[in-house]
């Protein structure tokens, strides 16, 4: 008999979401997600590439003769999520009891730098607003106002700041007045690094719906500007996370988690959900980029080099895919070994089923389902310390295969000491800086949610309405939701790495 009532079933079939899944997510609950295993992490000569020069001027050649003849490229960029983790010090000094913030705080800072964050002149504006005519930064300041200032920032009488998305907060300021959003940025890097042949430049945003009017007004604003300043034509989307990718929400004991009026609690389930917005879209090679990671034009001269590198890299590396797939129709010694040279070679990916020893179309049809996947060439930075996560030679679940896959901490069980001594001494983070080729040789597109590993996700403790709940969060969008891509990691500088975590990493010089 189904646990569900019919009420359930209606809540289910209005978010198409099926009861088999449902079932599936709470047995997960029950069991939880398995570590995975890892054999090494990632580094030069062992699933890393840094890139010498003779290969870097190839990369550089093959993307711009892509883009030269009409190559079908598009950036993605994931930009739903509200900015109040970018507040979370501010809103806790509001909320507080000191009336001034302590030396050294971030408060502090941001009170002391207050005229070099690009939205002074908003502020100075919504302050005059909101407290009267007359009544400046200065004057809050002056006055021991710290929680009126700090307020005009992040709450909804002021700029919103703590509500709005981040692609809709103002990121820099330029030299003849203008400011330019997250958003805006986006749009700047697309025109100088994905042009295509007449000028077109691609972009997909994947919005939340109560912020998708505010994202249509920025851009009905915004584009003409930039088409002007760059000389390029926008074709910009945008799309929303789908709710039959929302995810069963349970009580600490792994029961249905109800509201006050009995209903089934879903939750979103985090940016893995967007594979499915990510396998909407109909182009060839797609740029993922998150959208606070976005420089002043000054300072984006590292990130354009390399945006450019990582995109040739693509081509070159799926050249040799379509090239060794031709040839395995028609498998031959020579043709399966230069195959498997390249696919442990390149692709970094080691395999049983690819044993010397076997017969050679067994071999043959091993390396033609290896090679015939979705493909990502991911930007790697040297670990300084930022938080993120990383990237690894790890086994797959069947034990068969090792191949590189970027991976959270959450995903490794850090009781083992031999892992925890891999983590320290892994030298990189992934700063979600990818490239993607996701139609098949014959240009039909992949059906990116079969390559998903499903036993990748994580649970996570939460609240609603005071009372704990569990809740799952589908794997990660450039984590399990793409763990059987083929992927290719290159090294590249911490100079294309400039991500805004809180307010005060505005004042980093790459923003200024």
């Amino acid at each position: 008999m189904s646990k569900f009532t019919p009420a359930d079933l209606e809540q289910l079939k209005a978010k198409g979401i099926s009861e088999p899944q449902v079932e599936a997510q709470l047995e997960r609950f029950r069991t939880g997600f398995p570590y995975l295993r890892i054999e090494s992490p990632s580094a030069p000569g062992a699933g890393m590439l840094a890139v010498d020069k003779d290969l870097a001027e190839a990369c550089h050649a093959r993307w711009e003769g892509f883009l030269a003849d009409g190559g079908d490229v598009l950036k993605f960029v994931p930009a739903s999520g509200a900015a109040s983790r970018m507040f979370k010090a501010l809103f806790a000094f509001v909320n507080g009891d000191e009336a001034a913030p302590a030396p050294g705080t971030p408060v502090a800072q941001l009170v002391e730098k207050i005229k070099d964050f690009a939205f002074y002149n908003e502020l100075q504006q919504t302050v005059g607003a909101v407290y009267g005519a007359g009544t400046t930064v200065e004057s809050l300041i002056e006055a021991g106002r710290y929680k009126d200032l700090v307020a005009a920032i992040i709450k909804g009488e002021g700029m919103n700041y703590g509500q709005l998305p981040k692609a809709l907060l103002t990121f820099h300021k330029y030299a003849d007045g203008t400011v330019r959003t997250a958003l805006e940025e986006q749009l700047a890097e697309g025109a100088q690094t994905a042009a295509s042949k007449g000028g077109k430049v691609r972009l997909h945003f994947t919005v939340s719906s109560n912020h998708r009017t505010l994202f249509e007004a920025k851009l009905r604003d915004a584009i003409p500007a930039m088409e002007q300043r760059f000389g390029v034509k926008y074709e910009v989307t945008l799309s929303e996370q789908k709710p039959s990718t929302d995810t069963i929400a349970v009580t600490p004991d792994n029961e249905l988690f109800r509201d006050d009026e009995g209903r089934l609690v879903f939750r979103p389930g985090g940016h893995g959900a967007l594979i499915e917005n990510l396998n909407d879209i109909d182009a060839t090679v797609v740029f993922v980029k998150n959208i606070d990671n976005v420089v002043a034009d000054s300072h984006r001269a590292s990130t354009i080099d390399y945006k450019q590198l990582l995109g040739g890299m693509l081509l070159l590396v799926h050249d040799t895919v379509a090239h060794l797939l031709e040839e395995l129709k028609n498998p031959t010694e020579d043709n399966v070994e230069e195959a498997t040279a390249f696919v442990e070679g390149t692709l970094c990916y080691f395999s049983k089923d690819l044993d010397s020893t076997l017969p050679l179309e067994q071999r043959a049809q091993a390396l033609r389902a290896v090679l015939d996947r979705p493909l990502r060439v991911c930007g790697m930075v040297r670990n300084e310390g930022e938080p993120g996560g990383g990237p690894y030679n790890a086994f797959s679940s069947d034990g068969r295969s090792v191949a590189p896959q970027i991976l959270e901490s959450t995903q490794i069980d850090l009781s083992k000491p031999e892992n925890a001594e891999m983590m320290k001494r892994a030298g990189y983070f992934n700063p979600v800086d990818l490239v993607c080729w996701i139609k098949r040789p014959d240009g039909s597109h992949y059906n990116l949610p079969e390559y998903v590993d499903p036993a990748t996700g994580f649970i996570s403790e939460k609240s609603a309405g005071g009372r704990d709940l569990r809740a799952l969060e589908l794997p990660g969008l450039w984590n399990g939701a793409m763990s059987n891509w083929n992927t290719v990691f290159v090294e590249v500088p911490a100079s294309t790495f400039n991500p805004v975590k809180t307010v005060n990493d505005l004042l980093r010089p790459a923003h200024q």
